[in-house]
């Protein structure tokens, strides 16, 4: 009987594991009601599904708070400019299908491949930038930028994500109603096991405590040239803090906010500037606050 209700059976682990999603959907309908905080609310879930996703279980609703305090200066900033742009976006394909200023024909297709081909990489940035926020140290401009270039470099990850994504909102509508206790929590919970496989690929095997940077995104040559961006890896202690404003983060840059997240997880970011040769699958040094 104790091995029935061990938390290590996988039953067990799995009611506990939709508990807990059920409990961050909760949270998140109730902190994103002011709606500007939507994105601090999202970054608070994937902080709490990726250490799901990882098993590296913990106080759910303390994380999902201390992630929320942490990053919701940066969160909010990257909410906003996603929705304003996304609202453009819309405006455009609807503009370009039902005004009469774009004349019917080849015209009006392009317009509108072109607004929707825009709106699908604005969906790509959305689905990674607040899982990167959550993991990764970074500036509002390191993090979507990238946000962006996970999003075309895992593009098989990307389609896949959507495409499961796309599935529980049809689910949820048509056929599967209950899905709806669930909600967001359970996309991002789902969302989670690929990030993960994406992040284990730019994250060193060994955690150095060095604090020098390695390439996200550089290219491959033996030279290597300067990289695009770097990331640093948070750390796993909840106590940790982060570089407050004005502060030198871990790579010597300054953070652009007192919310660059000091969720003791990683934040996307770090700035160009190693002169280290780069790797095929270049490696994120672990950081010490």
């Amino acid at each position: 009987m104790k091995g029935i209700f061990s938390y290590d059976n996988p039953v067990m682990r799995f009611i506990g594991k939709f508990w807990d999603v059920l409990v961050l959907n909760i949270l998140w309908l109730i902190c994103s009601i002011p709606i500007f905080t939507i994105g601090a609310s999202t970054t608070a879930v994937y902080y709490v599904t990726l250490k799901l996703a990882r098993d590296d279980d913990g106080y759910t609703i303390r994380s999902y708070f201390h992630s929320f305090k942490q990053n919701f200066r940066q969160a909010t900033i990257i909410w906003l400019i996603l929705l304003a742009t996304g609202i453009i976006l819309i405006a455009d394909v609807w503009f370009v299908l039902t005004a009469n200023v774009v004349p019917a024909g080849t015209m009006r297709v392009l317009a509108t491949a072109l607004f929707l081909g825009l709106l699908i990489v604005w969906f790509a940035v959305l689905t990674y930038v607040f899982p990167v926020l959550a993991r990764f140290y970074g500036t509002v401009r390191q993090t979507i930028t990238n946000a962006f270039l996970l999003a075309v470099r895992y593009i098989l990850y990307t389609i896949a994500m959507i495409i499961l994504d796309a599935l529980i909102v049809i689910l949820t509508i048509t056929s599967l109603p209950v899905l709806t206790m669930l909600g967001v929590a359970l996309i991002a919970f789902v969302n989670s096991f690929l990030l993960e496989i994406i992040f284990k690929k730019i994250i060193p095997k060994d955690e150095r405590d060095v604090q020098d940077m390695r390439p996200l995104f550089a290219d491959e040559s033996e030279d290597g040239e300067e990289p695009i961006y770097h990331m640093f890896v948070r750390n796993s202690d909840d106590s940790t803090g982060t570089p407050a404003e004005g502060e030198a983060d871990p790579s010597g840059e300054t953070a652009e906010a007192a919310g660059a997240s000091g969720v003791p997880e990683e934040q996307a970011g770090g700035a160009s500037g190693s002169e280290e040769p780069a790797e095929s699958e270049p490696e994120i040094t672990k950081t010490e606050n």
